[in-house]
């Protein structure tokens, strides 16, 4: 679990989220809680399929609750939560009495099942939703969906295993989470009160801004070498995933460039790579229609900035850019302007325009750059003119190579 790219490259030490922290947390809070036994290691599988084996801290055993703690860390990767003890409290409840921790509350999570009901809250340090658009809804725990499966997964496994049948309280709690958060971009997002609880992989890759570009030159060389002039790009997992289960098209064909989409594509022309097809989350390449190439929220932002300008040039009225503004994701930005018949598709079209208009400038004569925007909750929102043409030559050269194998 520690290296990413090459061997000849320095090895960078990759880490485990907030959301495999809860989880193991979880796991073990439960286990000992249902056993009687104390457990200072569990093994978790994430959902990028990696088994983890991780220390557990600060241990408390009473007859009806057990809290426990796992420490995060965040590899190579620059983190405000690295090493922040994320703690899970388990504890048994009277279904007949149906009060206090043992009953939901507002913005409680809930897991049911014949036998047992397993409820989930957020304790001290964790943030709490005040702004719609996000994963979660206004009023619950900032606990994300994939964390969430993940700590009910693991505590169901254990209630199986051990016959148990009646309910626990599961409450997750980040003690220096409400300092770490005023150095996130929670408060901008109208989390209050501490982090979110993040994690689509369970595992965190290394980010070291330096090494991470130089393993994005080496997969595009590798790529280059093994006989592909013609790649996809993506940020991240949301477009890997995108472009693997919607659009049917081949992982190997892809190199992932994080937000260094501009370095990306000047280390392809510079390794002689002749077409890229830039596939990415709204939430990324919306920006580049402003010419911003590094779309780390930490170096530019802009996308409500962005949608709210081109849709007001597509006839949105003043009221309804000032609610685009306002918007905390694109997807709530995106459903403002659907409120008006044609706004979202032309205020999309003329943003395709611009993204293929400022990907043209940085790509320069040598390289053939297209590009795909989407949303999860939308699938496609737009494309550039070629972007189509592309995906089908990727489409047959993957049906190629299967015929090969």
């Amino acid at each position: 679990m520690d290296t990413y790219g090459s061997t000849k490259q320095k090895k960078l030490r990759w880490g485990y989220t907030t959301g495999t922290c809860a989880a193991a947390a979880s796991l073990a809070a439960a286990a000992m809680l249902l056993s009687g036994e104390r457990r200072e290691q569990v093994f978790l599988l994430t959902p990028k399929g990696i088994r983890l084996h991780l220390d557990i801290e600060e241990i408390r055993q009473k007859k009806e609750m057990v809290s426990c703690a796992v420490r995060k860390d965040g590899g190579d990767d620059p983190d405000v939560t690295d090493g922040l003890l994320v703690y899970s409290t388990v504890k048994v409840g009277d279904v007949s009495k149906n009060k206090g921790d043992f009953c939901r509350e507002s913005g409680d999570f809930e897991y049911k099942t014949e036998a047992f009901s397993l409820i989930l809250k957020g304790g001290v340090g964790i943030g709490r939703v005040t702004k719609p658009g996000l994963s979660c809804k206004v009023g619950e725990a900032a606990i994300n969906p994939v964390p969430r499966r993940m700590i009910f997964e693991q505590v169901a496994a254990v209630c199986r295993e051990k016959g148990f049948q009646g309910k626990l309280s599961i409450e997750i709690s980040v003690p220096d989470g409400r300092e770490a958060a005023e150095r996130t971009f929670n408060p901008k997002l109208g989390i209050v009160g501490g982090i979110s609880i993040l994690g689509t992989s369970g595992i965190v890759e290394p980010m070291s801004e330096a090494a991470l570009i130089e393993t994005i030159r080496l997969e595009l060389r590798q790529k280059h070498l093994s006989g592909m002039d013609r790649l996809m790009v993506t940020p991240g997992n949301y477009g890997e995933a995108f472009l693997s289960r919607h659009l049917g098209l081949d992982l190997e064909q892809a190199v992932k460039c994080s937000n260094y989409i501009g370095a990306a594509l000047d280390m392809a022309a510079q390794e002689g790579i002749k077409e890229i097809l830039l596939i990415g989350h709204g939430g990324k390449l919306i920006k580049i229609a402003g010419g911003i190439m590094n779309t780390h929220s930490s170096v530019a932002d802009g996308r409500m900035e962005i949608l709210g300008a081109h849709a007001s040039v597509c006839g949105a009225e003043g009221p309804l850019v000032e609610q685009v503004l306002d918007a905390v994701t694109v997807d709530q930005g995106l459903a403002l302007l659907e409120t008006v018949p044609g706004l979202r598709e032309r205020t999309m079209d003329r943003i395709m325009e611009r993204i293929g208009r400022s990907l043209r400038r940085r790509a320069g004569d040598s390289l053939k750059v297209e590009a795909l925007v989407f949303t999860n909750e939308r699938g496609v929102l737009g494309q550039t003119p070629g972007a189509e043409e592309m995906m089908k030559g990727f489409r047959r050269r993957s049906i190629s190579g299967s015929e090969q194998e």
